[in-house]
């Protein structure tokens, strides 16, 4: 088991739960935050990694690097910044990285500054893990409930994969704990579901009643989605489906990972 790990992002959506899944495991935890912040079992360090500061510090001493935070807008420069400061701290640290499934396939702005971005680290000379995962169900579910305020719902014709926070979390921990392994397979959620489905779904564990009317989309965007390119279905490894996400987001304990 490395001596100590930094989570970034340690507050998302994703990270609090891989801190909180690595406390379990009883492995040695440092926290990533860009405000100051305590919790029972955790080291938190304060930086920015759109800025610098206060990086070289959090990665001193640390043998693993779970890189959760994410910058829509900065994501290859953050991920420099982490990079740089891993090779200078005398203790080059084995970086496992979260990407997103179809990142070399979706032509979306985004998932291009991902796939930059997993060139950085595979060509950092850093010990690395790259981990794509498709979308998470809470995503799926925003895009749905923002639809479903019109009078009918539209959904494109695609399929999504959605998988559950949770999953992800315990993949990447298994990950950190072992040694560097390249980029991985990717990891998809349990079922590919069409997005009227998905829909359909949604708005019955919302209680509404509303006709789901799939539109075209177009454009190389919606030609790549259409063709499956955001979809694992060789590697369904999550549990929780969208359905029991949806049962589960109305209960208190749920609610943190929403």
């Amino acid at each position: 088991m490395p001596e100590q790990i930094l989570v970034t992002g340690g507050t998302g959506q994703l990270g609090r739960v891989v801190v909180e899944r690595l406390r379990a495991a009883e492995a040695p935890v440092r926290a990533l935050s860009r405000r100051r912040r305590s919790g029972e079992g955790v080291e938190w360090t304060v930086g920015d990694l759109r800025t610098g500061r206060g990086i070289d510090v959090a990665v001193a001493g640390v043998d693993t690097v779970v890189h959760c935070a994410t910058d829509y807008r900065h994501e290859v420069e953050t991920v420099r910044t982490l990079v740089e400061a891993a090779r200078w701290s005398g203790q080059p640290a084995h970086l496992v990285y979260i990407s997103i499934v179809g990142v070399d396939r979706v032509p979306l702005g985004y998932y291009r500054a991902k796939l930059a971005a997993e060139e950085v680290i595979a060509g950092s000379g850093l010990p690395y893990t790259i981990l794509r995962a498709t979308q998470f169900h809470a995503l799926v579910r925003t895009l749905l409930a923002g639809a479903s305020r019109l009078p009918v719902v539209p959904v494109p014709k695609f399929r999504f994969q959605p998988v559950d926070v949770r999953d992800v979390a315990a993949r990447l921990v298994e990950l950190a704990l072992g040694a560097a392994q390249g980029r991985v397979a990717d990891f998809g959620g349990p079922q590919v579901r069409t997005a009227a489905d998905l829909a359909h779904s949604f708005l019955a564990a919302a209680g509404k009643r509303k006709k789901v009317v799939t539109v075209p989309a177009p454009g190389r965007i919606a030609r790549a989605y259409a063709a499956g390119g955001n979809l694992a279905p060789d590697h369904a490894d999550g549990v929780v489906t969208f359905e029991q996400y949806l049962a589960e987001c109305g209960k208190p304990m749920a609610l943190r990972y929403r």
